[in-house]
């Protein structure tokens, strides 16, 4: 073997970004709906990692006499990319599939009193929110707007 040819880092940090881009989005990211929803960091990570991946192959290929990877290089690229081939499948596909909620309520039907905590601790009723004046006005509120989020928990 050459010892005179060059380690190809663009291969193995091509292989290492996808890994981090859904280590991030597992650990960091998941709590937030902007990133949630629609995984758009990880994505970034994946578009960095196949130029870094295409880049290393490329000098593999191109310069075999210089740089290592031609071995290695396709197996990482194939693995990498597969990795976010099912990253991306699972969150932008399979999450999608999950059934609905069949004893949610609809747009416009009344919600069943229900009684949570407010931000100081303290517990409401709907019924309470309904009733109560709030606000400048001394007159109670009409409606109480609610807002489901569909979570990933």
């Amino acid at each position: 073997m050459d010892s005179n040819r060059h380690w190809n880092w663009r291969i193995w940090v091509g292989f290492l970004l996808p890994w981090v881009g859904i280590a991030s989005y597992v650990f960091v990211f998941v709590r937030y709906p902007i990133t949630r929803n629609v995984p758009w960091v990880p994505f970034l990570f994946f578009l960095v990692a196949l130029i870094l991946l295409i880049a290393g192959l490329r000098r593999a290929f191109g310069q075999p006499s210089a740089y290592r990877g031609k071995i290695a290089g396709p197996i990482l690229a194939v693995l990498s990319v597969a990795l976010m081939a099912f990253f991306a499948f699972g969150t932008l596909y399979a999450t999608r599939q999950l059934p609905a909620s069949k004893g949610a309520p609809k747009v416009g039907d009344k919600a069943p009193d229900f009684s949570l905590p407010d931000t100081h601790g303290k517990t409401l009723t709907l019924a309470e929110l309904l009733t109560t004046p709030t606000g400048s006005a001394a007159k109670p509120p009409k409606g109480v707007l609610l807002i489901f989020y569909r979570g990933y928990w």
